[in-house]
């Protein structure tokens, strides 16, 4: 009983619970933005390259094997484009979060102007006292 109860507790906290959906909204994330890129941007790329699919294009070493080089420049462009969507996505998320104000750690001298600890007594440039 000791085990099943630790293994609900681990499985129950949040990081684990926040894990795992991110992992399923990621999955979904990710066809989306790769129907994005085969569907949407690879076939006017294709078009300007004078081919119509990059996967079709292929090395033949012999008969039965070939490098397939164009699904490599598929993923390489979808990693490239979920990436960038990633960066605004975050970016976005950065932006829109609150940062509680800073506490100032320092202020200036009233006499010399120079940067002080906020909870300096005396300036250490020019011994002045201050309040």
């Amino acid at each position: 009983m000791g085990m099943l109860k630790e293994f609900r507790d681990f499985a129950m906290r949040g990081n684990v619970v926040d894990l795992a959906v991110g992992i399923i909204i990621g999955g979904a994330f990710g066809k989306i933005v790769s129907s994005l890129v085969n569907d949407v941007i690879m076939p006017p790329i294709g078009m300007l390259l004078g081919k119509m699919d990059f996967s079709s294009m292929v090395i033949e070493l012999n008969e039965k094997t070939s490098i397939k080089y164009g699904a490599f420049i598929n993923n390489a462009i979808d990693f490239v484009i979920v990436a960038f969507v990633i960066f605004l996505v975050i970016k976005q998320i950065n932006r829109l979060r609150k940062e509680p104000p800073k506490e100032p750690t320092e202020k200036d001298c009233p006499k010399c102007f120079s940067h002080i600890p906020i909870k300096a007594t005396r300036c250490p440039h020019c011994t002045s006292e201050v309040a």
